[in-house]
């Protein structure tokens, strides 16, 4: 049998990818670093501005955000002043600017094509039947291959991060998105049909807005997995917490480590919180 086997030729799997690869990077190059510059400068202002916001107010400005959102409870408003002054405290204030641009960035862009390939899957079963499994192929991949093509298509730096970053998390938001619309019920579809709406019309005025709940729960596990990115996107220069982490590994600095960890932890927090907070106003 093993024999056999011997005698099927190796199909090179590997060496054709590294051709393809090889062909995008040199037709490309020019697109690719046109993205990778203008992205840099945009997230390097973004980062900016947050770093030129004086500590005090931004976490001041995060407490009556949380305030608001939690439906006026101090819960979140406290633990995002103790959060973040806690980071302030332990040194690593830049490198959370940078992180939360980083998954700003990652978050925005991957909503951005998730909810229109969300949209069409719910209106195309062929769509439906050619994305699902390439979401399945995205959600099952290890994170860290998806460094190998950020770096090929962009070299070093927070831009790679990004890319990596959107791959990883913009599963969850076009699957929350294709659900979300065809749990729409039929009778209200229906009731739109019968008033002489048009397929936009529909889509707009009946269909989003009643999937809006479960889009809302795809945009925040999207947020989360962006911010899971953020210590594999350091391995390939990404700023941030994420390189605290790595450095620590790096250099056995078990405190570092644990410090930059629970750093992402009250972030992580944070987004999670405010994201749902905002889900349930929006039901209500």
């Amino acid at each position: 049998m093993y024999q056999l086997l011997d005698f099927i030729p190796s199909i090179p799997v590997a060496k054709s990818t590294e051709i393809v690869m090889d062909w995008l990077t040199d037709t490309f190059a020019g697109f690719f670093d046109v993205i990778k510059e203008s992205g840099k400068f945009s997230m390097e202002r973004v980062t900016d501005i947050l770093e030129w916001i004086p500590p005090i107010l931004f976490i001041l400005i995060i407490a009556v955000i949380a305030f608001f959102a939690t439906k006026r409870k101090f819960g979140l408003a406290i633990f995002s002043i103790v959060g973040l002054l806690f980071i302030y405290n332990q040194g690593l204030w830049e490198e959370l600017m940078n992180t939360i641009t980083l998954v700003l960035f990652a978050s925005i862009l991957a909503v951005i094509i998730g909810i229109p390939l969300g949209i069409l899957m719910s209106k195309s079963k062929f769509a439906e039947a050619t994305i699902q499994p390439l979401l399945d192929f995205m959600q099952t991949m290890p994170g860290f291959v998806y460094l190998i093509p950020a770096v090929a298509f962009f070299g070093i730096g927070v831009v790679p991060g990004v890319f990596a970053s959107i791959i990883f998390a913009l599963p969850p938001v076009v699957r929350f998105t294709n659900l979300g619309i065809r749990q729409v019920p039929k009778e209200l579809v229906e009731a739109a049909d019968s008033y002489g709406s048009t397929g936009w019309q529909k889509l707009y005025k009946v269909e989003l807005p009643m999937a809006m709940p479960t889009i809302m729960a795809g945009v925040n596990q999207t947020v989360l997995l962006s911010l899971s990115m953020v210590v594999i996107a350091s391995m390939i220069g990404a700023p941030g917490l994420g390189r605290e982490v790595l450095s620590a590994l790096q250099q056995a600095k078990v405190g570092n480590g644990f410090v930059a960890g629970v750093s992402l932890v009250i972030l992580a927090i944070i987004f999670d919180r405010l994201t749902q907070s905002i889900n349930k106003k929006r039901q209500e």
